[in-house]
């Protein structure tokens, strides 16, 4: 029997200029910065993590913004689009509010009870704020522009598009465990778990599509939830009996990770839950500076120098009405 995911872990994404970043994600959308850190395999570059107020897997956005960067190209073999869930009654507030900050959005219905609201970041990602009938219990972060009533609970789903639908779906559910659970015309629906809000992914099944390509404005990876490490060793070694290319696991602080493709192109993580974000900065203080694995703590200076200055929300750096913060300042 497979081993299964419960979820969605996270998902990163490639961005251009960092402070644009942190400008629309943790301002316009309210999303905590829960980590400041910087890519493993290219320090000069930022990766910054949001969330919920803890962190918790199944909350978490993350981006390697990289100023100047090409932009890519949706299309076949990537993660097009990654949904947010949001309270029921509340599109019509999220409409006004992104409105207000310059962004256009659109309307939609998809399976049939979800009401959806589309739009693209600043580097042209496309996200989704869903409503789903059933509510999502988990608790959201609070800030002075998006109210806990409103504000974003947490991943919902993402859409990997491929042009043809059998081998990935494959992968799904052998390899991940997941379910086939409905879907209409060119678009199939898998769960994890309970299927609730986190637990959902989308195969968009497009044969005419051209190829996408991974750059600026798009996905890089999406990452799905192991509980701890020796299932993770265990679910590595299961994948490579069944023939799948799959990395060493590696150390990313937060958590320890594996990687491989899945048959369409997508890059697909298994991420450990543990240890957390609260590994190296209590809790309250998560996100105000920036922290470093300790095989980078003696390049640190010479990071430090290669980071853009980040102006980051108050609510990240009390005290300080949220003004400038160099976070390579902090240890």
């Amino acid at each position: 029997m497979p081993i299964s995911t419960s979820g969605l872990h996270h998902v990163t994404a490639i961005g251009g200029d960092p402070q644009r970043n942190v400008d629309f994600y943790a301002r316009a959308l309210g999303l905590r910065l829960v980590k400041t850190t910087v890519n493993f395999d290219d320090p000069s570059v930022y990766h910054l993590y949001y969330g919920d107020g803890e962190g918790r897997p199944g909350t978490l956005m993350t981006f390697f913004p990289w100023p100047g960067v090409t932009g890519g190209r949706h299309g076949n073999g990537q993660a097009t689009a990654t949904a947010f869930s949001v309270p029921e009654a509340s599109l019509g507030w999220w409409e006004r509010h992104l409105a207000d900050t310059g962004v256009q959005t659109s309307r939609s219905r998809t399976h049939g009870e979800e009401e959806t609201l589309t739009f693209l970041d600043p580097d042209g990602l496309r996200i989704s704020l869903v409503a789903h009938p059933q509510g999502d219990p988990r608790d959201p972060w609070d800030t002075p522009l998006v109210p806990a009533e409103h504000a974003v609970r947490g991943l919902h789903s993402v859409t990997l598009q491929v042009s043809q639908e059998d081998a990935t779906a494959g992968m799904l559910t052998e390899g991940l465990g997941l379910r086939h659970v409905g879907g209409s015309g060119d678009r199939l629906r898998f769960a994890a778990g309970d299927g609730g809000p986190g637990a959902l992914v989308d195969v968009l099944v497009t044969p005419d599509a051209p190829r996408g390509l991974v750059a600026g404005g798009t996905v890089h990876h999406v990452a799905w939830r192991v509980s701890d490490d020796a299932t993770q060793v265990a679910w590595r070694d299961e994948l490579v009996d069944k023939g799948v290319s799959v990395t060493e696991i590696r150390d990313r602080q937060y958590f320890r990770s594996i990687y491989f493709r899945e048959p369409g192109g997508t890059l697909l993580e298994i991420a450990t839950d543990g240890p957390g974000f609260t590994a190296d900065e209590p809790l309250l203080e998560l996100g105000r500076a920036l922290r470093l694995p300790p095989w980078l703590e003696p390049r640190r200076e010479q990071i430090r120098d290669s980071l853009a200055r980040l102006d980051l929300p108050e609510e990240n750096n009390p005290g300080a009405a949220g003004g400038p913060l160099r976070p390579a300042e902090g240890k």
